[in-house]
């Protein structure tokens, strides 16, 4: 059973629906210890002070911002505890919007709500309200002393909240002085049509099952070789892949091979990789069924690595 991290109510109007709040995503990466290489052992980090050598308690370390290079304003742990703003346990909705008007990019972290006691009737109004309408909610809570923005959009038979980024929290695009040379980059109509039924061969369905962290599967696959005794030869560099010189002829090969069905089997060129896509949608499905025995036998040698 999954625990909550928060509980409050969701307040709109003069309604409010208790709910809970549970992750709604668990993100995966292989962490490494650092070792010394003589002895095996692990590295340990100390705190220091800068200007004697001396290791510093950690009761004697204060928050410090620099205000130029070696000039410091010490701010007291009870004085930002005054600014913290207030643990309300309420998700404070300020207004609905349409979906397509929120740019992805201010997404942050995604969380599931959940019904608390006696507020299954009022969330389910909300939820298909919501859907009805076909807006999103925008609203503040404060999770572990920090406000954040949040959206409230209805996924199904759930309310799903995702923290959002404020608006000064996003850098604008036009810092980047490379956009500058778009002003002369103009594709002809032919292109364009090329360009678009390309996107149409390798357009599917979103099914986020078919899509791997291959470099996670290859580290854990390289360490438990490795552990197994197995020598391992490290193979050189690729090539980095140069710009098509003929953006026309690039086009034409990509359609070529997506409508071909010779993606997997060719070495892709001038950024073709994405037509590997829709060839890994059967393969996953066709591998499904080993999968269980795979992750099985993968997670027996690593639990043999590590004892």
């Amino acid at each position: 059973m999954p625990r909550a991290i928060w509980s409050g109510a969701i307040s709109f109007g003069l309604v409010n629906v208790p709910v809970k709040l549970y992750s709604a995503t668990s993100p995966k990466s292989v962490r490494f210890h650092q070792l010394s290489r003589d002895t095996g052992s692990r590295i340990r980090q100390k705190r220091v002070d800068a200007s004697t050598g001396d290791e510093v308690p950690f009761e004697d370390i204060v928050k410090g911002y620099e205000l130029t290079p070696d000039r410091y304003v010490i701010i007291e742990p009870e004085e930002l505890d005054a600014l913290d703003p207030k643990a309300t346990k309420t998700i404070d909705i300020e207004e609905f919007v349409d979906l397509t008007e929120i740019d992805p990019i201010y997404y942050d972290h995604s969380y599931y709500l959940a019904p608390a006691t006696g507020g299954a009737k009022a969330y389910r109004l909300l939820l298909e309200a919501m859907q009805e309408a076909g807006k999103v909610a925008i609203g503040k809570i404060v999770i572990r002393s920090k406000q954040q923005l949040c959206a409230l959009r209805p996924t199904g038979e759930v309310m799903a909240l995702s923290t959002m980024l404020f608006g000064d929290e996003v850098l604008p695009p036009d810092r980047l002085d490379e956009l500058d040379a778009l002003e002369e980059a103009e594709a002809t109509k032919r292109e364009l049509t090329m360009a678009q039924q390309l996107i149409d061969s390798l357009s599917a369905e979103f099914d986020p099952e078919k899509f791997k962290d291959e470099y996670r599967e290859r580290v854990l696959d390289l360490i438990e070789r490795k552990a197994a005794g197995e020598e391992i030869a490290v193979q050189p560099e690729a090539e980095e892949t140069e710009p098509a010189p003929d953006l026309m002829a690039a086009l034409e090969a990509s359609l070529a091979e997506v409508r071909s069905g010779s993606s997997d089997d060719v070495a892709p060129e001038s950024g073709k990789s994405s037509g590997k896509a829709t060839k890994r949608s059967s393969a996953s499905k066709s591998s499904g069924s080993k999968g269980s025995k795979t992750s099985g036998a993968k997670a027996s040698s690593r639990a043999k690595a590590k004892s």
